[in-house]
């Protein structure tokens, strides 16, 4: 394996609720002097609707995540910054379409599909995703210290279906490369070491397009 200037390239984080995908993403932008885009979501008036009723939510939520998404992705990447010239966000756009599997019916999902795709091949592709890889215990520890309020009702098994969702969707991908890292036995927020563990895995080649690591 060898270094690669990734700091030049878009990468996206991605991972459970709680992984700890906005602490990297930041991380990598301050280390590699990159653009760093962060999802707006602490505005959004769905969120905290959906998680006390989604059944009646999740269409509205999926929708406006959708749009918000978007006008995001498009409005960053097609700027231009000699100085910064790569980008690492905390979500990828592919996020709108794993969670609405989850979360909408069979009839709204196909709608939804439509939608995505339409959109979606308007966006340029990431470079690298980064999966940060965690069991369901660790993430409801995650988020219990962290503390919003409307997080209080998610349970194992939700997180389970995002975590298949994201992995299934992975064996299908084709244009990104996929880097899956198994964090459950480290802590890179409070570590330094197992932060520089982390760091350096992220910055290596790797000949998979998805290559999968534990630390």
């Amino acid at each position: 394996m060898v270094s690669i200037p990734i700091e030049r390239d878009h990468v996206v984080i991605e991972g459970n609720i709680g992984s700890g995908k906005t602490t990297l993403a930041r991380i990598l932008s301050e280390r590699w002097g990159s653009r760093l885009m962060l999802e707006q979501f602490s505005d959004n008036p769905f969120l905290p609707k959906f998680y006390q009723n989604p059944q009646k939510h999740a269409f509205a939520l999926e929708l406006s995540f959708l749009a918000e998404r978007y006008h995001q992705n498009r409005n960053e990447l097609n700027q231009t910054d000699l100085f910064r010239p790569g980008v690492v966000s905390d979500y990828s756009f592919v996020k709108s379409l794993i969670f609405a599997k989850i979360n909408l019916p069979d009839d709204e999902f196909e709608l939804y599909q439509t939608l995505f795709h339409i959109i979606h091949g308007r966006l340029p592709k990431p470079d690298r995703l980064i999966y940060l890889l965690c069991s369901e215990q660790k993430s409801l520890r995650q988020i219990s210290k962290r503390g919003r309020e409307y997080e209080t009702g998610i349970d194992e098994p939700y997180l389970r279906s995002i975590n298949n969702g994201y992995l299934t969707y992975f064996k299908q991908l084709k244009d990104t490369c996929v880097l899956i890292i198994n964090t459950e036995n480290i802590d890179f927020v409070e570590s330094l070491e197992d932060r520089e563990l982390l760091l350096d895995a992220v910055g290596q080649t790797y000949t998979q397009q998805v290559h999968q690591i534990k630390l």
